[in-house]
């Protein structure tokens, strides 16, 4: 029997709350939905590009934003040394080129890590603690957490379209 993703959790976004309440609910609802599009397919299916031309796959969209995450938590505001899994230069598409279905789950585990660690890496600072990133300037993590809201919804739009390709299945 070869291997499917696992179902995933996913909880309500937080209807009230402080800021800081709502936009890690919202984020942490957001990286649930892009799980919970992976849930019950093969390392196959997670591969397939059923958009041509399109290099995009569910598979890609994980390892995407699995460095994504890494950059901005971990790299950046917890200031940890580490590069990323699937960032290779001078290929801004490695990450989607290069995907492969016999490192499906690996790659699902690490955005589950990636997403935890991010978690711990911002848990106890202040929506205006910031990063000097030497391209754009200071960066603030409200920033941050609201760029990656929007990060998600968007690969969240395109994970929807690419599931009903696979396997006719929609709603989350």
């Amino acid at each position: 029997m070869s291997w499917t993703a696992p179902e995933y959790p996913r909880a309500d976004e937080p209807f009230t709350g402080p800021e800081r309440v709502m936009l890690d609910g919202f984020l942490d609802w957001y990286r649930a939905g892009l799980l919970r599009r992976c849930t019950g397919l093969t390392g196959q299916q997670l591969a397939r590009r059923p958009v041509p031309p399109s290099n995009l796959s569910l598979l890609g969209i994980v390892r995407h934003l699995t460095d994504v995450e890494r950059t901005y938590f971990r790299r950046r505001w917890a200031g940890e040394d580490i590069t990323g899994y699937y960032f290779t230069p001078g290929r801004p598409d490695a990450a989607f080129d290069d995907a492969d279905p016999q490192y499906a789950r690996r790659d699902l585990e690490r955005l589950v890590s990636e997403q935890e660690a991010a978690r711990r890496a911002v848990a106890g600072l202040s929506l205006e603690s910031s990063y000097a990133n030497p391209r754009w300037g200071d960066m603030s993590l409200r920033w941050a957490l609201t760029h990656m809201i929007a990060e998600y919804a968007g690969h969240g739009g395109q994970a929807d379209l690419i599931r009903e390709r696979i396997d006719g299945r929609t709603g989350w």
